[in-house]
């Protein structure tokens, strides 16, 4: 299995400013208090986690909007990338991205009542999806023993890029359209986490997020949960394995509808470095 990280420039400038300016923060704070035990001064983890997606095409025609239905893609991995940097002893920024990209190529049929009247629509459909979804929140802690918890506020940003074309016979009148739709949102977000150590090598962490915009082109919401444990053999490097659910739901309206459902359900593998 070949995975490749692909982050966008604003993305990779972000997380290159956060890792070497932390690292030089760290070098020139040494009189800052020693973290709870469930923190890190920095650290960036890398890994991948499984996608299920389910995607939903509807096609404008003089009968109306006809739907194809929710359409599987078959599983996916999607590449993930999370760092953190405390900036002080209880406050600290929180950095996510993900990246999900896919073709898809098949048949659909429905049967949609209009007017009391049923038309049927059956056709092919092609898509090439790609949705890059990036997180940025100011977090504060609180608890200094071996459990803290954590609240942030910040800003969500994700990009859909897809090339759309479909062919469809409706009521035995043919009907296509086609189309290149490149659009990006900034929505609130806001984050809470609950974290544990049982040592300085075992730790157990539950999060969760939300996004959500209701007005522009590309509207929806994406919510994500995850529960996890971080084991490290060695001081600096260790492991993490989670359970994570996403909930992505994205609407771009145009002369073809697209409604984006995306939902990431299931175990997750990172490599963690610490500082």
């Amino acid at each position: 299995m070949n995975v490749h990280i692909n982050l966008p420039r604003r993305g990779a400038r972000l997380l290159v400013f956060m890792c070497v300016g932390g690292a030089s923060g760290l070098a020139a704070l040494p009189s800052l208090a020693d973290l709870a035990p469930a923190l890190d001064r920095l650290s960036v983890s890398v890994g991948v986690l499984s996608a299920d997606p389910k995607l939903n095409l509807s096609l404008n025609s003089t009968y109306g909007d006809l739907g194809s239905g929710d359409m599987g893609l078959g599983k996916e991995t999607m590449p993930r990338i999370k760092a953190n940097l405390m900036i002080f002893d209880s406050q600290g920024v929180s950095f996510d991205y993900y990246q999900y990209r896919h073709s898809y190529t098949g048949a659909f049929s429905n049967t949609t009542n209009v007017n009391g009247t049923d038309i049927t629509a059956a056709g092919n459909a092609f898509l090439d999806v790609k949705l890059d979804v990036a997180k940025l929140a100011y977090k504060f802690w609180m608890g200094s023993g071996d459990t803290v918890f954590g609240a942030g506020a910040g800003a969500g940003y994700y990009k859909l890029g897809l090339n759309a074309s479909a062919t469809a016979s409706i009521n035995s009148t043919s009907s296509s359209a086609q189309g290149d739709y490149n659009d990006s949102a900034l929505a609130p977000l806001l984050e809470f986490s609950a974290r544990h150590a049982f040592g300085p090598d075992l730790r157990v962490f539950v999060d969760a997020s939300g996004v959500k915009k209701s007005n522009g082109r590309l509207s929806g919401s994406i919510y994500n949960t995850a529960v996890g444990i971080e084991w490290f053999p060695t001081k600096n490097v260790g492991a993490v394995l989670d359970y994570s659910t996403s909930q992505i739901n994205l609407s771009r309206a145009d002369t073809v509808d697209i409604n984006l459902k995306l939902k990431v359900q299931g175990p997750s593998a990172f490599i963690k470095v610490r500082y």
